[in-house]
């Protein structure tokens, strides 16, 4: 029998203005970006900002369609426009957000277990850790590295 011992790091702060000066850009274009949400039938409005290594900032925002499994989250819209626009840039940082009829969400906006592992899989492609902002009015949670967010992740030869 092994026996391991998983450790999850967060960070949380209690207002914007606690954030590195880049984190607060990062959430305050999120933050724009979730008002170019399609969400017609969850009225649920995600955006995603990222950093780049060259400075680049990539938005994207939720994607619905009536066909549910057709729509795509805002992060891995960023993340594959990123990879597919810039694939030598490494993503340095990504920021979360959303916002329902009632105003952004109070705790954390979380990406989903799909865009968490898009999110493992490019820090594999980078080597290099995504610095991970999830947004809510209450508080803000940053995360260093996916592996803090989907510890048993699929990695590319892991199957091999």
């Amino acid at each position: 029998m092994r026996k391991k011992e998983l450790t999850i790091k967060v960070c949380e702060y209690d207002a914007v203005e606690e954030l590195p000066e880049s984190d607060q850009k990062l959430l305050q274009a999120a933050r724009e970006a979730s008002k170019n949400a399609y969400a017609p039938y969850s009225k649920f409005c995600v955006g995603a900002a990222l950093l780049l290594e060259n400075g680049e900032v990539i938005t994207g925002s939720n994607q619905e369609n009536a066909d549910f499994t057709d729509g795509l989250c805002a992060e891995r819209v960023a993340l594959f426009y990123a990879n597919s626009t810039y694939p030598d840039q490494a993503v340095k940082a990504i920021a979360v957000t959303a916002q329902n009829s009632h105003g952004f969400l109070e705790l954390p906006a979380q990406p989903c277990g799909s865009c968490r592992q898009v999110m493992v899989e490019t820090e594999v492609r980078y080597n290099e850790p995504i610095r991970i902002i999830m947004d809510g009015r209450k508080y803000i949670q940053v995360f260093e590295g996916a592996d803090n967010l989907l510890p048993f992740a699929f990695k590319p030869g892991d199957l091999e």
